[in-house]
This record gives C-alpha cells, sequence and structure tokens, in this order.
C-alpha cells in the first residue's frame, strides 16, 4: 500500500553520517570494537529520525518506489568477477592499495579463522585478474595489522604502524619497492609519534599525514595529527585534532577532512571535521630536522635524531640489520596515562558539522560502509551485510564544497545479490574503485566449503559513469568555478588568455575571424515543446525562430577543439566560404559551448566582460550538445555539475535534457528527485513549459502502486517517521498537523545540519 512521501527542502538536508576506515585506500566496517572483529557488520539498524513534514491541508503525490523492479537503464552496472591464483583470505585489518599498472598489492592482515597476524605481500593483476604471492626481500617487516599502506611517487608503498601478534603497538615507517620488491627502513628524525594501529594517513605535497587511531593496553583513542616530511624524512610534532579511529581521511582545499570512524565511546561517529592548512607555516615549511618533542612518545624514549634520509640519495638499499625491520622502533604498550599528554592544538582553524535531518544520507546502523574521495566529494559505498540486503544499499556522495549530500544509485543498480565486500580502493585520479570480496553462499561457488574466507571476487566501479571528474580535472574545475575579479592579474594559462579575446569584434583587434549565429533569446523564453529534433541537431524552438546576434570567434580555435567543425571545414562546406555557421539552438547554450572551446570550463561565459556563471538550464543545454557532437569531457563536466546541483527550480530541464542527450543515469536521478518534491516541481516554469508528452513522460515515473493522499489521512503515514518510501510497518505513532508543522519549520530552520 503507497504511502506519501513529505517534501524536504530543496537544498536537500539530510540525515545521519556513516562510518568506516581506510588502510593504504582499502576500506573496512568499522563497527567492530575490538582488533580482531570480523569483517561482517552485525550491528542493528538505528531508528531512523522524523522527518520534515507538511501541513495535512496540502496533498501530495507519493513515489512509492520510483525504481522499483527496474534494472539499470542506462546499461551500466558494475561487473563482479572471478579471480585465480593465490587467492587470500579474507583478512581482518591488512591494506589493500590499488599501484598503478592495473595492479593491487594486499599486505598484512589478521586470519580471524587461524589466529595468525600476516607479512605476506599479495598482488592482483587486473587484467588475468590473478592473484600471486610476492617474494620480497631486504628489511622485511614484522607481521602487523591495522597499519596503513599509501602510493608515493607510483613506485613506492610506505608502511606505517599497526600492531603485531603480541598487540604491540608500532611507529615504524617501512617502504616497499614496487619495482624490486625490496624493503627498506629509512633513517628518521625528529619526534616519532606513538604507535598505533586503525589510524588514517594520507599524502600532501611530499608529505604523509598521519590522524588518530587507537594505542595503549586500552586501545587509547588517539587525536593528534602530526607528517612526515619525505623530502627529508623528519616528523613534525603532533597537534590535538579530533580523536577517531577506523576513519577517512582526505586533503582537498587545503584543509584535512576526517570523516566517520568511532570515538573513544565505541560508537560510529556522524560527524565531519576538517582542519584549515592555508596560511600555517607549521604545515607549509618542513619541520626542523632533529627536533625532540618530550610529549611525543607519551614517556617512551626515542631513538637520538638521525641525519636526513631520502630515496634519492639510496636507491634501492636492502637493509642489513639481519631482523625485522619494525623491531627497531616497535612500541611496547604503555599504561593508558601516559597516552594523555598536553599537546597543543592544530594550528589553523578546526570547524565540524553534524548532519541531523534529511533522507539522502545511508543509514548508519546497517551494512558494511566503505568511503572513498573523488573531485571533492565523499562517496559512502553502502554495502550488503548480515542486517541489510541489496535492495538497502546505496551509494551516496557529500559535496564537501557545499555539504550537500545526495543519493546518486540505489543498492540494486549497483550490487548483485549473494556477495559481501570486505575491502575497497581506488586508482589515483579518483575516476575508479575496486570493491574486494566473495560470494556469501559457499556451496554455490568453486572454493569449496569455507569459500567465504577468501578475497575471490572483484568488482571494478567507473565513477566517471556517475558524473565524476577524477580528482585532477576537479582542481582545475574548482579554481574555474570562483575566478577572481582583480583587473591586474598573471596569466592562468592558454585557455584564459584567450578568453579575453572571445566575443571581440575582429576591429578591436582581437583577430577574430569567423562568425556563429544561434537562435534569439534562450529556451526558457520559449515553449520547450517546440520543435522535436534536438536528437539530430535540431533545437526545441521552432526552425523559424530569429536569428541571434553575432558571436565572434577564431576559426582556428574551433578547428583544433572541436572535431565536427574540423571536418566541415576540410569539406570545404558552405561556412568555409562564407565564415559565417549558424548553430539552430538557443544564443546562451551556444555562448557557453563556444566559451567552453576556449576554456575547457562550463563556469563562467564572461558577459559584458565581467565573470559571470552559466545557468544550469544552459549546462542542461550543453550536455545535449555534447551528446550531438560527441565530446566526452564536456559531456563528464556536464554531467559533474547537473548532479550537484540538482535543484527544484531546473530539475524538469535538466531531466528533460538528461533524456535527449541519452544520460539514463542522471535522468533517473532527476525524476526521482523530482517526484520527491513533486508539490514544489508542479509549479516551476521547467515543469509548465515541458511537451505535453514529457509530462506525461514524468508522470509514469510514479510507482503504479503510488496515490495522492490529504488531509488527515497524513498524520497516519509511516513516512512521517523518516522512511523515504513510507511502509505500513512504519505506521506506528500519529502526528497532528501541528506537530508535522513544528518538524517541517525546524527543518528549514536548521537545514540539517549543526555546526560547532
Amino acid at each position: 500500500m503507497a504511502t506519501i512521501t513529505p517534501s524536504t527542502p530543496a537544498n536537500g538536508s539530510n540525515s545521519t553520517l556513516s562510518s568506516t576506515s581506510i588502510f593504504g585506500g582499502a576500506a573496512h566496517d568499522s563497527t567492530t570494537s575490538s582488533t580482531r572483529s570480523s569483517t561482517t557488520q552485525l550491528s542493528a539498524s538505528s531508528t531512523a529520525m522524523p522527518g520534515s513534514a507538511a501541513s495535512s491541508d496540502n496533498t501530495y503525490i507519493m513515489p512509492n518506489s520510483p525504481i522499483k523492479n527496474r534494472n539499470c537503464v542506462d546499461g551500466y552496472r558494475p561487473k563482479v568477477t572471478r579471480t585465480l591464483g593465490q587467492r587470500p583470505a579474507c583478512l581482518v585489518n591488512a591494506s589493500v592499495t590499488y599501484c598503478g599498472n592495473n595492479q593491487i598489492y594486499a599486505f598484512g592482515g589478521f586470519d580471524q579463522y587461524t589466529d595468525e597476524v600476516y607479512n605476506h605481500v599479495l598482488r592482483l593483476d587486473l587484467v588475468s585478474h590473478q592473484w600471486s604471492l610476492v617474494d620480497n626481500y631486504g628489511d622485511i617487516p614484522g607481521v602487523r595489522m591495522g597499519h596503513t599502506a599509501t602510493l608515493y611517487g607510483g613506485d613506492k608503498l610506505l608502511v606505517f604502524g599497526g600492531e603485531n601478534e603480541h598487540r604491540t603497538y608500532l611507529s615504524d615507517l617501512i617502504i616497499f619497492d614496487l619495482k624490486t620488491a625490496h624493503w627498506t627502513q629509512p633513517q628518521v628524525s625528529g619526534p616519532i609519534p606513538k604507535g598505533r594501529a586503525r589510524h588514517a594517513a594520507v599524502l600532501h605535497e611530499d608529505k604523509l599525514f598521519i590522524v588518530g587511531g587507537i594505542t595503549g593496553h586500552d586501545n587509547y583513542v588517539l587525536d593528534d595529527i602530526c607528517y612526515l616530511d619525505l623530502k627529508t624524512f623528519t616528523w613534525s610534532r603532533s597537534w590535538r585534532f579530533v580523536g577517531r579511529f577506523d576513519h577517512s581521511v582526505y586533503i582537498w582545499g587545503d584543509r584535512v577532512w576526517v570523516f566517520g570512524g568511532m570515538g573513544e565511546d565505541m560508537d560510529k561517529i556522524g560527524d565531519l571535521w576538517w582542519l584549515d592548512m592555508k596560511g600555517s607555516p607549521a604545515f607549509e615549511s618542513p619541520p626542523p630536522i632533529g627536533v625532540y618533542d618530550r610529549y611525543a612518545s607519551g614517556g617512551r624514549a626515542v631513538d637520538s635524531p638521525r641525519p636526513p634520509y631520502t630515496l634519492a640519495q639510496q636507491p634501492g638499499v636492502v637493509g642489513t640489520s639481519g631482523y625485522a625491520a619494525n623491531s627497531r622502533t616497535q612500541q611496547v604498550n604503555p599504561p593508558s596515562f601516559q597516552m594523555k599528554t598536553n599537546s597543543p592544538m592544530a594550528p589553523g582553524t578546526i570547524s565540524s558539522v553534524k548532519f541531523v535531518g534529511g533522507s539522502n544520507i545511508p543509514s548508519q546502523g546497517s551494512g558494511i560502509h566503505f568511503h572513498v574521495y573523488s573531485s571533492g566529494t565523499l562517496l559512502d559505498f553502502v554495502t550488503p551485510a548480515a542486517t541489510i540486503t541489496t535492495k538497502d544499499c546505496s551509494l551516496s556522495a557529500l559535496d564537501l564544497s557545499t555539504l550537500r549530500w545526495q543519493k546518486l544509485a540505489e543498492g540494486r543498480e549497483i550490487f548483485k545479490l549473494g556477495y559481501r565486500w570486505h575491502y575497497c580502493t581506488m586508482n589515483e585520479d579518483a575516476t575508479k574503485a575496486w570493491l574486494l570480496g566473495c560470494p556469501t553462499d559457499p556451496a554455490a561457488t568453486d572454493l569449496g566449503p569455507n569459500g567465504f574466507e577468501y578475497l575471490s571476487d572483484i568488482m571494478e566501479i567507473d565513477l566517471r559513469r556517475y558524473g565524476f571528474l577524477g580528482n585532477n580535472l576537479a582542481t582545475e574545475s574548482q579554481t574555474e568555478a570562483r575566478p577572481a575579479r582583480a583587473v591586474d592579474q598573471p596569466s592562468k594559462g592558454l585557455g584564459a588568455d584567450l578568453a579575453k579575446l572571445f566575443d571581440q569584434p575582429p576591429e578591436t583587434g582581437s583577430g577574430t575571424d569567423f562568425i556563429v549565429t544561434a537562435l534569439a533569446g534562450d529556451w526558457e523564453d520559449e515553449d520547450m515543446g517546440r520543435g522535436a529534433g534536438v536528437t539530430t541537431g535540431q533545437n526545441w524552438l521552432a526552425p523559424d525562430a530569429p536569428t541571434s546576434p553575432p558571436i565572434h570567434v577564431h576559426k582556428l580555435i574551433l578547428q583544433a577543439r572541436w572535431p565536427h567543425f574540423a571536418r566541415l571545414y576540410h569539406a570545404q562546406m558552405a561556412e568555409f566560404h562564407t565564415k559565417k555557421m549558424h548553430i539552430p539552438e538557443p544564443y546562451s547554450v551556444v555562448r557557453a559551448f563556444l566559451y567552453y572551446l576556449y576554456t575547457d570550463s562550463i563556469h563562467g561565459t564572461s558577459v559584458d566582460n565581467s565573470d559571470a556563471t552559466t545557468d544550469l538550464s544552459d549546462v542542461a543545454g550543453l550536455l545535449v550538445m555534447s551528446n550531438i557532437y560527441g565530446i566526452p569531457h564536456l559531456r563528464l563536466l556536464c554531467v559533474n555539475r547537473l548532479a550537484k546541483e540538482l535543484d527544484v527550480d531546473n530539475a524538469c530541464v535538466i531531466w528533460h535534457s538528461a533524456g535527449l542527450a541519452n544520460e539514463e543515469w542522471l535522468r533517473k536521478r532527476t525524476a526521482q528527485f523530482c517526484l520527491l518534491h513533486w508539490g514544489r516541481i508542479v509549479r516551476t516554469q521547467g515543469f509548465l513549459r515541458l511537451p505535453r508528452a514529457a509530462i506525461v513522460e514524468l508522470s509514469q515515473e510514479i510507482d503504479p502502486e503510488g496515490r495522492v493522499v490529504g488531509g488527515d489521512e497524513l498524520e497516519y503515514d509511516g513516512s512521517l517517521h523518516g522512511s523515504r518510501y513510507g511502509d505500513a510497518s512504519d505506521r506506528k505513532h500519529s502526528f497532528s498537523s501541528q506537530t508535522t508543522q513544528m518538524l517541517e519549520e525546524d527543518a528549514v530552520e536548521d537545514d540539517g545540519m549543526e555546526m560547532s
């Protein structure tokens, strides 16, 4: 029986966060409070919080499940592949790291079935899907778990910390050369940090940052942050930041972001914390060599400072100590009271946010969560576990610049039935992620009766299919999105300099030698239903629509950047002779398209010599043009921005354009958004301008069992308790219309966040 989903604020405020830890790119289920606990999460579902609700005087249409019983429409679903060779046991707190060249390395970990801790190095070839045991040499580290393994320079793995079979917490750094399979232990100087496990590590500008973890007999939770300068191998001092273990850490926009994990009370944490490093000499300059911090060791004697060591000075050096490398710097468990030192607060501003309401953030009470980061966005994979099924899983994203959560896909669109996933890793560009796991039914596999003990299967997820640019492109887009307005600025590259000549008449000395015209006005000024040939190069507008003013461009730029124009020009079509071209698309869209050819940017069009932001409706038009002319990079930029900035006013335009551009994933996401905010959507100009056939098609996205409910019946609807799609089992309480109105007012006022 269908129920009603109350409308939520258009800015997408959301509910509770998830927690996980990442070890060298591998993520682990963070519900475990013991180091040697299973990777399978067994915690019960948390009680959903009441969502915002509307007055019972209104009526709403309820999408019971807009994707119910539907397959992935665009044909893309991550593929699961069975691996071959020496498949490793399903180790707890190992490190699993993608190391480039289609290879994943696994190191260490605890085997919960044999009570062994390992120091094996295993390699998975993603082309042949073959596991192999790597013969390794040199200062081979002792067995460990809960360590981090971080790829550095493309051919080195930096292994830090962890704990061994005696529950001794380690503070050593060991380097594994992927080319020679040799381990070396560099001589370090500075205050060596406390030994720890289940911490987080991240690289930034030749610095290895270490955040949090647990240490000591009582599993004391550390709240520090420090870094190792990899040019001099000098440790910085430790500062207080936030107490966490099994968490994830990321550096984006000169900030250290910490999400999820567990705190001193062993409960999962749903807060997002960040530390602003910009302008702090402590982070921007290397630490002094040989400085001793008496608080850094928590009462343990520290080796005397050593001269600096660099990889360039001693490449491929094999240790000659004759014993395990970590035995030099292992840290014996001290009493927990010695851990509680008064370290200074980290330099820079420390902020945090707690999400307390909304429907887009995945529930943290059940499922195995993996957190990875791409394009300045936190991704939360909620994967199947003993407590939830595939239909309850999801892929959600938190934009770190806006602190806005969005649900990108439901679990059935990503995960196949019958699998459990234990580790997650990602490539350096953050365009692909891999989940490693195994089937849940050993009888249905070729792995024997204990098949569930192995990392036997791998699933590759192409994040570009969900609109993610990757870290490299996203960094450029972030810069372009916030252009400075100073008059005299240094050059920001050839594209930025050429943009100053874009659409300038030749008499100004700009050198423009070609004219492009478009349809006059924007499609927001006309009926979107007139004309129907966008996918064949025509426009929504009538073919006899007036022509726009000329846009002055350089034909050399168009030839170099636009394959369609190059073919047309080389064939010496009419445009070759007239030096004019007409594009039957709205003027604002064509202008934004030509500006993209100059700059690779879809954020600004420099209208009237001033920086401006391209409207989402124009970006939707650019998406259609990227499909017409086959420009994949433009398509990726458009999908990324439309998915991040999806709002009520532009939802119908985005939905319609996504359909015209054959972007089924974006179209389906936007349809879900429209149905979730149906009451507001039907009152927007975008909806009113949709063609009749499109309105019917959008309406049919509603589940066949959906119905319109109003009046007092709203008070008995289960969706008022925070469920996205109400269920009869949820209808345990009733709310008066006054209480419902108060919930709505509170949600709008708080916007789903508590700042501290």
